[in-house]
């Protein structure tokens, strides 16, 4: 399916849909962050989604991981909040989501990196590797939130 992210556009269209949603910051232990290339767009994006109705949010992060990495994580931190109403996603079908995303710092506990329908690559890069990918400025901000290490979640 088509996506369109719309980040602070005036022209973007308004928003019909807000859906909650996880992602995740995944560090191994050389320091190097977990990043999918996204099968819709083909963006570099840390894992994430949709919550599914009967889950929680922590339920909702651990699915999507493994889903998108076929890694098995923990939450152990909130990196932020993120609910820019001027961050909008758009799809082909007419739906355009307010973005409403909470990303966590999480742990590898298990499972092995794999491809899905959902992303088309997957692996570990070096913070500075990260700079030249190409990747939604969205998706930075939340990196760049978690290495530096805040006290408190960003929120956003």
């Amino acid at each position: 399916m088509r996506r369109i992210e719309h980040f602070n556009d005036p022209d973007a269209p308004p928003a019909n849909r807000l859906v909650p949603a996880a992602s995740a910051v995944v560090a191994d232990d050389r320091g190097r962050i977990l990043l999918q290339r996204r099968s819709d767009n083909a963006l570099w994006s840390i894992p994430g989604g949709a919550m599914e109705p009967g889950e929680s949010i922590a339920q909702t992060v651990v699915r999507e991981v493994k889903e998108e990495t076929g890694l098995d994580v923990a939450p152990e931190a909130l990196v932020g909040i993120y609910s820019n109403p001027h961050h909008l996603i758009e799809y082909a079908d007419g739906e355009v989501r307010q973005q409403f995303s909470i990303c966590f710092a999480c742990r590898t506990v298990g499972g092995e990196l794999a491809t899905s329908e959902e992303s088309t690559e997957v692996g570990f890069f070096t913070p500075a590797g990260i700079d030249a990918m190409p990747m939604h400025e969205s998706i930075r901000l939340r990196i760049r939130h978690y290495l530096e290490h805040r006290p408190q979640p960003v929120i956003a």
